[in-house]
C-alpha cells in the first residue's frame, strides 16, 4: 500500500493525496493551487496519476484548495464517483459552478483588454465543466461506513471548520489512514468543534496555523475599531473575504456588534458576492452542523444588502458614503473584490481588512506585506488605503488546538504526515509533535511516494 502526495506539500493549497492498495486508487481531496505562480501551473498541467485509473474520490471539505480540480479531473477521463458530506455537495454546487463562470469572465476581460500573455486568454474550466462533473457526486451521511469499490470503506466524520468539512477515515488492507482534512476550532464563534479521532495507523494532518497561536482577544474587538475608525475618516471598508465560512462569521460578528452598540446601525454593510449570498442561506438548512439558534442565524442571514449584478458592484465603489462592502475571494485571488481594491485601494481613507490566512504569492500576502503597488487586472494598484487583518476570525485550529486534538488518539499513528502549511508552519507542528508525543512525524514533498507497510 502507497500514499503519494500531489500537492499541499509545504504549502496550504492544492490538496491532493492518492492511496493505492495495489488494486485501487482512491484520490482524497482534488484541490487547486493558488499562490505563487510555480504553483499555479500545476493546475494547467496533467494529474501525475491517470484520472481513469482511480476509483473513488473523496472530498473534505469544499473550498477551493480542496474541490477546485473536480472539473478538470472529470474532463480528463474520471469516470467515477466523487464522495462527499451532504452540506459539501451543496457548496459545491454553488462553489464549483461559480469558479468556471469567474474564469471565464476573467478570462473575456483579459482578451479584452489585452492583458494576458496568452493569445487568446483561457479559462482553466468552464461552468459547463463544473456542472457536468456535479453529476457524479455522491453525499453521503457523516458517521456512517460507505463500501468503495474493492472493499475500501470510508467514514466521514465533522471537522468543524466550515458546512460539510470533514474528517475522512480509509480502512484499506487492514490498515486505517486518517485525513485531518482543515480542522476547525474547538470555541469557533459558528462551527462546532472537530470530532475526537481515537486511532489511525497513519494520519495525514493539516499545518495551516501549525506554528503560531490565535490571539485570545475576541475578534469582534478589532473588527468594531476597523470599522469605526474608518467611518469617523469617511472611508470604506473593504474585506476580502471566503465566501464559505469566513463571510458568515464576519456577518455575525456585525450582528453582535450592532446589537451590542459598538457600531452605528446605521453604516451599510455590503455583501457583493453572488456565491457567498447562496453559502449563507445554507446555514438555515444544515443548522444542526453549527451554534446559531435559528433567530441567530436569521439575524445573520439578514445583516447585508446584496449586490446582485455586476452594475450593482460598480456602485459601491462611486457612493461617496462610508460603508463595509465584503467581497469573494479571501486572499484577494479574483473577483468582484478585484474590482473593489482597484477602484478603492488608492484613497487612504478606506481600509483594506483581510480576515484570513494569505498564502505565500496571492495577492492578499503582498498587501499585508506592506507592499505599495500590487498588481491587479492588469495594472499595477497603489496601496495607500489602511491595511489591517484579523487573526481571530480564522476557521483553522492554531498550533495549540492541533495538539489538543492529537490528545484524542489512544495510541500514536504509525506515521503522521504533515501537509497543508508554509515549510514553517509544518516544520515547526512535525518537531513539536516528535518531541511532546513522541510519534513518527515528517513533512512530505511535492510528488513523495511512500510505501505504508
Amino acid at each position: 500500500m502507497q500514499i503519494t502526495f500531489l500537492g499541499a506539500t509545504r504549502t496550504v493549497t492544492g490538496s491532493r493525496y492518492v492511496v493505492d492498495d495495489g488494486s485501487h486508487r482512491v484520490l482524497v481531496d482534488c484541490g487547486l493551487f493558488q499562490g505563487e505562480k510555480v504553483l499555479r501551473l500545476r493546475n494547467w498541467q496533467p494529474l501525475p496519476v491517470a484520472p481513469a485509473s482511480l476509483a473513488a474520490v473523496v472530498l473534505t471539505h469544499a473550498h477551493i484548495d480542496h474541490s477546485g480540480f473536480v472539473p478538470l479531473l472529470v474532463r480528463q477521463g474520471y469516470k467515477g464517483r466523487i464522495h462527499c458530506s451532504e452540506a459539501t455537495y451543496e457548496l459545491c454546487r454553488i462553489l464549483l459552478t461559480d469558479s468556471g463562470r469567474l474564469q471565464e469572465e476573467e478570462a473575456a476581460y483579459a482578451n479584452r483588454h489585452g492583458y494576458s500573455k496568452h493569445t487568446p486568454a483561457l479559462p482553466l474550466y468552464t461552468r459547463d465543466d463544473a456542472t457536468r462533473c456535479l453529476r457524479q457526486f455522491t453525499p453521503v451521511p457523516f458517521d456512517k461506513d460507505v463500501m468503495l469499490p474493492g472493499g475500501l470503506r470510508m467514514r466521514l466524520s465533522p471537522a468543524g471548520h466550515i458546512l460539510g468539512a470533514s474528517i475522512v477515515t480509509l480502512d484499506v488492507g487492514g490498515s486505517r489512514i486518517v485525513f485531518s482534512g482543515d480542522l476547525g476550532r474547538p470555541h469557533d464563534l459558528i462551527m462546532k468543534p472537530p470530532t475526537a479521532i481515537a486511532e489511525a495507523d497513519y494520519l495525514v494532518l493539516e499545518s495551516t496555523y501549525g506554528d503560531r497561536r490565535h490571539a485570545p482577544e475576541p475578534p469582534m474587538v478589532e473588527l468594531g475599531e476597523v470599522i469605526n475608525r474608518t467611518v469617523a475618516r469617511g472611508g470604506k471598508v473593504i474585506v476580502p473575504s471566503f465566501a464559505v465560512g469566513r463571510v458568515q462569521e464576519l456577518l455575525y460578528c456585525i450582528h453582535l456588534l450592532r446589537t451590542e452598540g459598538t457600531i452605528s446601525s446605521l453604516v451599510p454593510v455590503h455583501l457583493d458576492s453572488p456565491m457567498a449570498t447562496g453559502v449563507t442561506a445554507l446555514y438555515r438548512r444544515f443548522r444542526l452542523q453549527h451554534r446559531l439558534s435559528p433567530e441567530a442565524c436569521a439575524a445573520m442571514c439578514g445583516v447585508a444588502q446584496i449586490a446582485e449584478t455586476p452594475a450593482d458592484s460598480r456602485q459601491l465603489d462611486e457612493a461617496s458614503m462610508p460603508m463595509v462592502i465584503i467581497s469573494a475571494s479571501g486572499m484577494a485571488a479574483g473577483g468582484r473584490v478585484l474590482h473593489h481594491l482597484r477602484a478603492l485601494a488608492g484613497d487612504p481613507r478606506n481600509t483594506l481588512l483581510f480576515s484570513g490566512y494569505q498564502a505565500a504569492g496571492t495577492r492578499g500576502a503582498a498587501i499585508v506585506g506592506g507592499a505599495p503597488e500590487v498588481k491587479m487586472l492588469g495594472q499595477m494598484v497603489a496601496i495607500r488605503a489602511e491595511v489591517a487583518q484579523l487573526d481571530g476570525l480564522s476557521a483553522h485550529a492554531d498550533g495549540d488546538e492541533i495538539m489538543a486534538w492529537l490528545d484524542g488518539f489512544k495510541r500514536p499513528p504509525r506515521r503522521t504526515f504533515v501537509t497543508h502549511g508554509e515549510a514553517a508552519a509544518a516544520e515547526a507542528l512535525r518537531a513539536r509533535i516528535a518531541a511532546t508525543l513522541g510519534w513518527q512525524a515528517e513533512v512530505p514533498e511535492f510528488l513523495q511516494e511512500y510505501d505504508l507497510n
